[in-house]
């Protein structure tokens, strides 16, 4: 249960309706404005906006809360000049709703108070001197004093007419030997993602371009084996991933050697050796006298196997035909 007890104000206090506490349609911002102008002394002239800023409410409340209070005519505004030329906004808030031509019989009646301080009346502008000479009226009739010699005639003069630009020079018209690079060069970027993982993901929109630069390299006289062999030798080759494919074939292809006189193997063409394994490549050939090569792990700057080591030589004895001794013979 509620339970309400009543202290009557002993000053500043100010009357109002239930109904006015209770509308349905006014909300609390409304309200609370509304009974803010009501408590105000007589002769107090605070804006509406004024009042929202004091009470705390906010913009966009505020233009909802006018807007509720002259829907149901606690508020009527009209806009008049006063003196001086001024404009001026008023404002008529009452605690009951009012009609429109019940509110402008009472702002008919109400005196008219400038919102600023008194304005001044109204100067004539002081005459002001032109900025060179003195203006003279225009002539109105009479002749000129010289005569022209020539028909005057009121028609704009004509442009001078300057010099036709030199006409573009045409594209030279596509020969069967260009369009044959073209198809190759389109041809061998469309064969790039399966040369090497890496360049599986060039973009769609680089072939084109692409294109145009490896019909560079087969109009400046290289193979298409000589491309692709270029572009395998500048991939990297310690398992780096490439991440931009198609900018790393545009700085592989920008530049176009010379390419090489006929009859001579380029380089990038000519088959690479083989490299031994890392396990062969420890391993050396002996030079002793085997029937077939013997490769054998030196331990350090030795050229005989384990075995030509251990074993005595095959002939003994001086080189001039003297006595041979066969190494079997003399262990027997």
């Amino acid at each position: 249960m509620i339970y309400r007890h009543h202290i009557a104000p002993p000053r500043a206090f100010s009357q109002f309706s239930h109904d006015l506490i209770r509308h349905p349609r006014l909300s609390s911002d409304a309200v609370r404005l509304l009974i803010w102008q009501l408590s105000l002394p007589d002769g107090a002239r605070e804006s509406l906006s004024r009042t929202a800023e004091r009470a705390r409410i906010g913009a966009c409340a505020f233009t909802r809360a006018k807007r509720q209070l002259k829907e149901e005519g606690f508020v009527h505004e009209r806009r008049l000049q006063g003196p001086g030329g001024h404009w001026i906004t008023q404002q008529l808030v009452s605690n009951v709703p009012l009609s429109a031509a019940e509110a402008a019989k009472i702002l008919a009646r109400m005196p008219v108070h400038p919102s600023s301080a008194d304005a001044s009346p109204q100067v004539a502008p002081s005459p002001r001197l032109p900025t060179v000479g003195i203006p003279t009226p225009p002539l109105t009739d009479g002749h000129p004093k010289k005569d022209p010699g020539e028909n005057t005639s009121h028609r704009p003069a004509e442009p001078e007419r300057q010099p036709d630009p030199a006409p573009k020079p045409e594209p030279a018209p596509e020969t069967s030997e260009t369009s044959e690079h073209s198809e190759a060069a389109r041809a061998l970027v469309a064969a790039l993602p399966h040369l090497s993982p890496d360049l599986r993901r060039i973009p769609r929109g680089m072939h084109d371009e692409l294109a145009r630069l490896v019909s560079r390299w087969l109009a400046a006289g290289h193979t298409p084996t000589a491309v692709r062999t270029h572009i395998l030798r500048g991939l990297p080759d310690d398992g780096t991933p490439v991440h931009r494919p198609g900018g790393l074939l545009r700085y592989l292809l920008r530049d176009v050697p010379p390419a090489p006189a006929p009859g001579i193997t380029p380089v990038s063409e000519q088959p690479s050796p083989a490299r031994p394994s890392s396990r062969l490549a420890a391993l050396r050939e002996c030079e002793g006298d085997h029937v077939q090569t013997t490769l054998f792990r030196p331990a350090g700057d030795e050229t005989l196997c384990r075995r030509c080591l251990d074993s005595p030589p095959l002939h003994t004895g001086p080189l001039d035909g003297g006595p041979v001794a066969h190494p079997l013979k003399e262990r027997v």
